[in-house]
């Protein structure tokens, strides 16, 4: 397992703190409005929670950490060089990804453009992503903006 993560303490840094801080830390379980009412806890985490878990915030930082981890080999799966793209813009590209969800990801303008070498046309196809449930939600146009700012920042580099 390739993991850029798991080699720079900075990067796995700079991914928890962007992610973390747009998905917000509830450390209950509750159902989760926005995604059908499905258990959620941490930072968005819904794999295998069940209403009323609880956690420290630390227990949720190094789920959030092992989540990202996990997501990045999704990512990096439909990336055809992924070590190439600079480290902010991969960043940015995680927080999209674990959001939205690998396969949406892999199917997305931002990794075609990705793949044909246009990262910073990639960047600017993150905004698109500003919708749940088939309407804009502040929230996410929000998201999208920090996240394409920092992508940005990774192309000017």
């Amino acid at each position: 397992m390739n993991s850029r993560l798991k080699k720079s303490g900075a990067l796995m840094a700079a991914a928890v703190a962007l992610v973390g801080s747009w998905e917000g830390l509830r450390t209950v379980a509750y159902p989760d409005k926005l995604a059908y009412g499905i258990p959620t806890v941490c930072f968005g985490e819904t794999r295998g929670v069940k209403l009323g878990d609880r956690y420290t915030v630390d227990e949720c930082k190094a789920m959030l950490g092992d989540a990202l981890v996990e997501f990045e080999q999704g990512m990096r799966k439909c990336l055809k060089a992924p070590d190439q793209v600079p480290a902010k813009s991969y960043t940015a590209f995680l927080s999209v990804s674990y959001n939205i969800g690998t396969g949406a990801f892999c199917r997305s303008t931002i990794a075609r453009r990705a793949n044909a070498g246009d990262i910073r046309g990639a960047c600017n196809a993150i905004p698109a992503w500003n919708k749940a449930g088939g309407r804009v939600v502040k929230g996410l146009v929000n998201r999208r903006a920090e996240e394409q700012r920092i992508c940005l920042e990774g192309v000017a580099g």
